[in-house]
């Protein structure tokens, strides 16, 4: 269980990896794009720095403290300016030869020698270089001598025309590389730079590797230190074949030389060649552009012929990438004409259907108003309609109620005649005309009659409208209202309003 945990830990470190480095490569590309975008500002930093050695050059210094000053401006230009670098080394021979000073003479040579190798005058470089006396040199002098012999010999390799040439010259470095291996100190800057160097021509990348990372944090804050170190390591994983991390230290180198505003280096057109075998083209074509503009204003020849051989290759590549880009792009713009084309037939399409539903919406606006209206019409005429059942309904009721009553009032009448009829027969019966005389002179009867007819009425009305008294009076002021006596329900106002509340509006029939 433990070593199944183990190996999955393992591969998803593995997987991780790629990732990462993918993504540290892609940021540190977009760092050294913003370098060469930014490349003007590095190089007036320059110039300013070199503007200040000149100026103390113009005060009348003492011949030694010229001399110091000739060579900073002389390493100043030997990667920026060579016109300018051979001007200064000739200035340092010059006063070097005016003070009779042999140490500052040779080191002047040297320097000679050094911009001569930058320039491509490899021959005038070697005529200069056996006119030095190795064996009278001071001691410091034997690593610059021997530098420059290694140094000279490798370009000789690199341009032999034939294979015995070749192997010559090789020879030759491979023997100058150990004298000066022997010349550095251990363990200092120089000397691990040139024991990685041999390790790489030995084809022992691994090594050069491990030797270089060992020390690589040490010298990582310098600038100048980190643009030599990114691009032997870059060397030694190429050897490796490890790409991902060749191409990350070629773009570190990179962005170490512009921001040294060198304008001869190497590591950009590596990495420019690099891209270009990735498919890569167009920042192929940008970073070796770059690097030619940088030679060429460089005035180093070397440089120059070596970036001339790969430029036409990637320039056509990058061309032929432009074209097919430029054809695509016509391809779009047709496209996107035809799409646009029919974009605009559609959108009259469209306008012309909006415009088609703005009517119709419109037409159904007002048909909703329209039935808005109707319904408002055909509800006032049901609200009327229901008010009428209401009324019919009441009316009907009222009806019913007062024909019941009718109906039993009549046959009350009935009986009281025929009881009537019957006492005034029973009096005329019993010989008594008085009487029967005196009864129909009463009124009594006809007073009780009117009694109960109206107490009917009262009792019958109220019984179809209880809560009339009450309304009536709501609709009196204070003042006006009718106030009833102890045991009557209606007096003689009341029973004609009640009439009008039956329906019975003629004066006549109410009097």
């Amino acid at each position: 269980m433990k070593n199944s945990c183990l190996t999955i830990l393992l591969f998803l470190l593995c997987s991780s990896f790629p990732l990462y480095a993918g993504k540290e490569i892609t940021s540190l590309l977009k760092e050294l794009d913003k370098t060469i975008r930014e490349r003007e500002v590095y190089r007036v930093e320059k110039e300013q720095r070199i503007g200040k050695w000149k100026e103390l050059l113009q005060h009348a210094l003492p011949a030694e403290q010229q001399l110091e000053i000739c060579e900073k401006l002389f390493y100043e230009y030997l990667t920026y300016n060579t016109d300018s670098c051979v001007f200064y080394a000739k200035e340092e021979l010059r006063i070097a030869t005016a003070s009779d000073n042999p140490y500052w003479i040779t080191k002047a040579n040297m320097s000679m020698i050094e911009v001569m190798g930058v320039a491509g005058m490899t021959k005038e470089a070697f005529d200069l270089l056996e006119s030095i006396d190795r064996k009278n040199l001071p001691r410091d002098l034997y690593r610059n001598y021997y530098h420059l012999c290694r140094t000279l010999y490798d370009l000789m390799a690199n341009y032999a025309v034939t294979a015995g040439e070749r192997e010559y010259y090789t020879q030759m470095t491979t023997l100058y590389r150990d004298s000066l291996l022997h010349a550095n100190i251990p363990g200092t800057f120089n000397y691990i730079l040139v024991e990685a160097d041999e390790l790489i021509v030995n084809g022992k990348g691994k090594e050069a590797v491990e030797l270089l990372s060992a020390c690589y944090d040490a010298y990582k804050d310098d600038v100048r230190s980190l643009a030599l170190m990114a691009y032997v390591l870059s060397e030694a994983y190429r050897i490796e074949g490890n790409k991902t991390e060749e191409k990350k230290y070629l773009v570190v180198s990179s962005i170490a030389d512009l921001q040294l505003a060198v304008c001869e280096y190497i590591s950009l057109r590596n990495l420019a060649l690099f891209c270009y075998q990735e498919g890569d083209i167009e920042r192929a074509y940008n970073y070796l552009k770059c690097s030619l503009d940088d030679a060429i204003a460089c005035n180093a020849r070397i440089r120059t012929l070596e970036i001339s051989k790969i430029f036409p290759i990637i320039d056509t590549a990058y061309q032929a990438k432009a074209w097919k880009q430029r054809s695509d792009m016509e391809k779009s713009l047709v496209s996107i004409s035809l799409l646009s084309f029919f974009l605009l037939i559609a959108i009259f399409y469209v306008y012309r259907q909006m415009k088609k539903l703005s009517v119709a919406r419109k037409e159904v606006i007002d048909t909703n108003l329209l039935l808005q209206q109707v319904n408002k019409e055909l509800s006032g005429s049901n609200k009327r309609l229901k008010e009428l059942n209401n009324i019919l309904s009441e009316t009907n009721f009222i009806k019913e109620e007062y024909v019941g009553r009718y109906m039993n009032l009549c046959s009350v009448y009935l009986e009281k005649l025929d009881t009537y009829r019957r006492s005034l027969g029973k009096l005329a019966a019993a010989g008594k005309p008085e009487d029967v005389y005196k009864a129909l002179k009463s009124t009594a009867f006809i007073d009780e009659e009117l009694k109960d007819f109206y107490a009917g009425f009262d009792s019958s009305f109220l019984s179809l409208f209880p809560t009339f008294v009450e309304e009536f009076n709501a609709l009196l002021a204070e003042g006006e209202k009718i106030h009833l006596k102890p045991g009557e329900r209606m007096n003689t106002e009341l029973r004609i309003f009640a009439l009008v509340r039956l329906g019975i509006t003629d004066s006549a029939k109410i009097a």
